[in-house]
């Protein structure tokens, strides 16, 4: 059994990947770094939008096209929220468009519609957080590899999913659900689901940066077996960032849902991909130790704007793929660069 940490050892400062020399000097650079990758992600989305402004300036620049980007950036959004706090402690989640598509069945059942507004988001919520909680004992008590734990809740929500809609699309008929998707519902021209994207991101932010909580995600990323020397409950940790991921999907399945009107065994298709690719670009560490929701959001948006943008033009989705594993390769490529240039 792991013996409990000393007073000392709860007091001692939580490590990081690097220690810092006196006064601080190393991050001052790396934050120097994070500013201008965001500022360079703001670039290609800045050359996105004029892109589409020039090939298609009535239909992309149009409100309504706007706001159908966002709101689309939003679901994928809330999953890459808790997708990069997963990364940055280390781990992955391949599982989360699966857990969306079972949460989003789950939530549209003929029974669940019964219970109204409150069953619908109830179910779904709860659906996201049971699935993240298998996922978290997997791994974090289970002792089983991120990659397969989770791959495995990858295969086994899909297969649930297509039971339970056996195959067919599950119309939802709560009014209250399917106002929130009608342009009445906008506050000021801005869609709800953008809102509640909103809040999601600024709650993120708030705990990877401002709290323990983050601290010891980023501890835990950076070196596990220091955290844990350090009094930091590692296993624990871990499942309550699965927890997190899995709640993260339960709020999206809803979101997906408002959106969508129905519930399908499709839905979330190669959101995990999309969820890792924008925290990737984002800044986050695929190795752990360093994560940004700032550059995830900044992520999404740029691989929303691309989608938008090339079913405008009517390209072919083939080359949308390659054009997005171009830009993943070209990340990591400044990640790795990055890495040896801050090691020097």
């Amino acid at each position: 059994m792991t013996q409990p940490a000393s007073p000392a050892q709860q007091d001692a400062p939580i490590p990081t990947a690097k220690s810092a020399p006196a006064g601080g000097g190393w991050r001052r650079p790396l934050g120097l770094r994070a500013d201008v990758r965001n500022l360079s992600l703001l670039g290609v989305l800045a050359v996105l939008i004029a892109v589409g402004g020039i090939t298609k300036p009535d239909e992309f620049l149009a409100t309504s096209n706007l706001q159908l980007v966002l709101t689309q950036a939003s679901i994928i959004g809330v999953v890459t929220v808790g997708m990069t706090f997963v990364i940055t402690s280390g781990g992955i989640d391949l599982s989360v468009g699966a857990i969306v598509a079972l949460a989003s069945v789950w939530a549209t059942t003929v029974a669940t519609q019964e219970y109204g507004f409150a069953g619908i988001l109830f179910t779904a919520v709860i659906v996201g957080l049971g699935c993240g909680l298998v996922n978290g004992l997997l791994i974090a008590y289970g002792g089983m590899v991120p990659f397969i734990a989770t791959l495995a809740m990858l295969a086994s929500a899909r297969g649930l999913a297509l039971q339970i809609t056996d195959g067919k699309t599950q119309m939802v008929t709560v009014n209250s659900v399917l106002d929130l998707g009608i342009r009445d519902a906008y506050i000021l021209g801005i869609p709800p689901l953008v809102l509640v994207f909103a809040a999601v991101t600024v709650i993120g932010w708030l705990l990877l940066n401002r709290t323990t909580f983050g601290r010891r995600t980023v501890a835990v990323g950076g070196n596990a077996e220091a955290a844990r020397l350090a009094g930091i409950d590692v296993r624990r940790q871990r499942l309550y960032l699965y927890l997190l991921s899995g709640l993260c999907c339960g709020i999206a399945a809803f979101m997906l849902i408002v959106l969508a009107g129905s519930g399908q065994n499709t839905n979330g298709n190669l959101y995990e991909l999309d969820a890792i690719a924008a925290a990737i670009i984002g800044g986050t560490l695929l190795s752990g130790g360093r994560g940004t929701i700032a550059g995830s959001v900044l992520g999404v948006l740029v691989f929303t704007t691309i989608t938008n943008i090339f079913a405008l033009n009517n390209l072919e989705s083939a080359v949308q793929q390659i054009a997005k594993g171009a830009i993943i390769v070209a990340a990591v490529l400044v990640q790795h660069r990055t890495l040896r240039g801050g090691d020097a």
